[in-house]
């Protein structure tokens, strides 16, 4: 999972999903309903603190792993 995030003031404003999982039909299944869910979630809170998507752990895991790391790099 890769993420790139927009900030403005020190504020998450938009977060652009770069890579999902991909490898077979389920796993591009699984990343088409929780991506969606996850970014509503992290622009809502702000930060990476966010609830996994239920029968998407991995995926969540991911998302969030990544979240968090660009948030670093951006200072946030």
């Amino acid at each position: 999972m890769q993420v790139e995030i927009t900030t403005s003031g020190g504020k998450l404003k938009a977060v652009r999903v770069l890579q999902v999982p991909s490898e077979n039909g389920r796993d591009r299944e699984i990343a088409g309903f929780a991506v969606p869910q996850l970014t509503q979630e992290a622009l809502k809170a702000g930060n990476a603190h966010i609830d996994a998507v239920s029968g998407a752990t991995y995926t969540s895991e991911g998302y969030i792993r990544s979240l968090q790391s660009a948030l670093d790099a951006a200072h946030v």
